[in-house]
């Protein structure tokens, strides 16, 4: 007997298995849900703390919130797409400001940092691609669907705040052997503290949505916002420093910032590159092992799989179960469908096998 929950917007190819009734018989189960169940999961995360603790979780936030995660992938992304549309049109705004400003003032650090934040603008557009890819149905070539395109957007992500990272740094460097004057310097400050607010903004809705939906592709885009607005900030005390008398302040920011930003990148980086190798957080790994553990029925779990594909999960499991009936035991692997369902909401779809043995399962 195979149970299937599926999504409108997912196909599913049925789960096929035989049951034998020897002594240490197998019961396969493959399910996909769509259960909006509410709960709260108490876990631990061991991540720095104090000054460091608020700029790692400044710069490198979690990609996942198991408590506010949505469970419905057609609601996640329709979620992860309108945070998208509404980012990408602040940081159009904000440009069309520091334009102005750039007309009036003649500075050619806001000119860069406008430039920059037009091309950060549109980041938000492969992966809105990415997202509405993902809502394709699979194919006999892409099987598992396509919400890998996701994690490929994150890479284009990287690459491009790698490559104003560098832009910047080379700007700033040619800028340090020659310095360039300034004109209007409280309307450039005006400009930068624009860019910043328009950049932090955006990198707080795009970071809490990728988080609720489970997208490292989306928190790596909010990221790279705020590293932006971070270069803003930077215009500022640029322009600051010449009211001072000190012209080669403006450059020298630049050049931190420009290696600060590829610094906190490394973050990113891991992440995206993690999914990409099926990597997964070990805290999920243990909450769908002991809800899984705690259905009644079930003596242990020798094998446990997860992996992200965009901003949801898939995963299989062999459980170690009591010799029992075929009723009995469709009954257990129902419950543990039940209960990982509510320990992981963004999980789509998790394949589970029953065997009456410890030593009856693959490694």
């Amino acid at each position: 007997m195979n149970t299937h929950h599926d999504h409108p917007n997912e196909p599913r190819v049925h789960d096929q298995h035989d049951h034998d009734h020897s002594p240490n018989h197998e019961h396969e189960h493959g399910h996909s849900h769509g259960h909006p169940d509410d709960h709260e999961h108490d876990h631990d995360h061991s991540h720095p703390t104090g000054i460091t603790g608020f700029f790692y979780g400044l710069f490198v936030p979690h990609t996942h919130d198991a408590a506010d995660s949505i469970d419905d992938a057609l609601e996640a992304s329709t979620q992860g797409v309108r945070a998208l549309k509404i980012s990408l049109f602040l940081l159009l705004g904000t440009t069309v400001l520091q334009f102005a400003i750039f007309l009036i003032s003649g500075s050619v650090a806001l000119l860069a940092d406008t430039i920059h934040n037009f091309s950060d603008a549109l980041t938000a557009v492969p992966l809105w691609i990415a997202f509405i890819l993902g809502r394709r149905i699979a194919t006999r070539h892409y099987t598992y669907g396509f919400g890998r395109a996701e994690d490929l957007a994150g890479l284009f992500i990287i690459a491009v705040v790698a490559l104003s990272a560098i832009v910047a740094a080379w700007e700033s460097i040619s800028r340090l052997f020659h310095p360039q004057g300034l004109h209007n310097l409280w309307f450039v400050v005006a400009a930068g503290l624009i860019g910043f607010a328009g950049n932090e903004i955006v990198a707080v809705y795009r970071i809490r949505v990728g988080r609720k939906i489970g997208s490292a592709a989306l928190v790596a885009d909010g990221v790279h916002a705020r590293l932006d607005g971070f270069t803003s900030l930077a215009v500022i005390l640029g322009a600051i420093g010449v009211m001072l008398g000190f012209p080669l302040a403006d450059p020298i920011i630049g050049i931190v910032i420009s290696a600060a930003i590829i610094v906190l990148l490394w973050g990113t980086i891991k992440s995206i590159g993690r999914r990409l190798m099926d990597g997964i957080e070990p805290d999920l790994v243990d909450r769908a092992r002991h809800a899984l553990e705690d259905t009644p029925g079930v003596i242990s779990v020798p094998r446990l799989q997860l992996r992200w594909v965009g901003h949801r999960l898939q995963g299989a499991a062999t459980l170690h179960v009591a010799d029992a009936p075929l009723s009995d035991v469709e009954h257990i692997l129902n419950a543990a469908e039940h209960n990982a369902e509510r320990a992981l909401p963004n999980l789509d779809d998790l394949s589970l096998r029953a065997v009456t043995s410890p030593e009856a399962h693959d490694h």
